[in-house]
């Protein structure tokens, strides 16, 4: 691994408990390799282009990595009533690339969560939403592009390493949400590590206190990380 940069950012308010600090360990890496970048997850870091980032917040500690035993997962009934409503949705696996199309619903998706979650406001480039998505990702990056018929109307980021996958960010057509493109999205990239046989599928960070994070307790079974270790210890997770 070839480390650029490691820091811890100042704290600021946090953007999901607004009553708390929050603060992140963030981690510059020119070069990796996906065993290297598999361990990271394994110690709670997620992928941000060249970066990996971890909770490294003052005094809260309600962000605990989530990772789900591929092997072990079975669609419950709801999920299976997702999976049903969705079945003339088709989902094809591509190596990562950008197109106007995918530029337009990102911006189309912000727009609507900014008016019915108050996210902030924010309209990406290509350029831009190639820093942010396709850099730091060669050997790893893959996107879920989900069509109903012959229109795109979600993209999932995903990236897989040995044993496992981590499901890196999903956008969507509005006008789609009605058929829970969301859980979608993450049943099809969890069918697809069983099918493979990898071990892990990671969600990123679960937050029972809040609604937007909450959601990935669902799926099951699951491990929790028990805390951020520092690289001479090892991770603890407990199922």
């Amino acid at each position: 691994m070839r480390e650029l940069i490691r820091l811890v950012e100042e704290p600021r308010q946090c953007s999901y408990l607004p009553a708390e600090t929050a603060a992140l360990e963030v981690r510059a890496i020119a070069a990796m390799t996906p065993a290297e970048y598999a361990d990271l997850l394994a110690r709670g870091y997620r992928r941000f282009g060249w970066q990996v980032f971890r909770p490294a917040c003052p005094a809260c500690r309600q962000c605990r990595s989530l990772r789900v035993l591929a092997r072990d997962f079975a669609p419950g009934r709801s999920e299976r009533r997702v999976l049903r409503d969705n079945r003339n949705v088709r989902a094809e696996l591509h190596p990562l690339f950008v197109t106007a199309e995918h530029v337009e619903l990102y911006n189309r998706y912000h727009s609507f969560m900014l008016r019915h979650r108050r996210w902030p406001e924010r309209t990406i480039t290509p350029r831009e939403y190639a820093s942010d998505f396709l850099s730091g990702a060669t050997a790893v990056g893959r996107q879920w592009l989900y069509f109903d018929g012959d229109k795109l109307v979600g993209v999932a980021l995903m990236d897989e390493v040995p044993n496992a996958i981590s499901l890196v960010y999903c956008f969507y057509d509005p006008a789609w949400r009605a058929r829970s493109p969301g859980t979608f999205s993450i049943l099809t990239q969890l069918l697809y590590a069983q099918e493979k046989g990898l071990e892990h599928a990671y969600l990123g960070y679960w937050i029972d206190a809040c609604q937007s994070m909450a959601y990935k307790a669902r799926f099951r079974p699951h491990e929790i990380l028990k805390s951020y270790p520092p690289d001479s210890q090892p991770p603890v997770w407990v199922r």
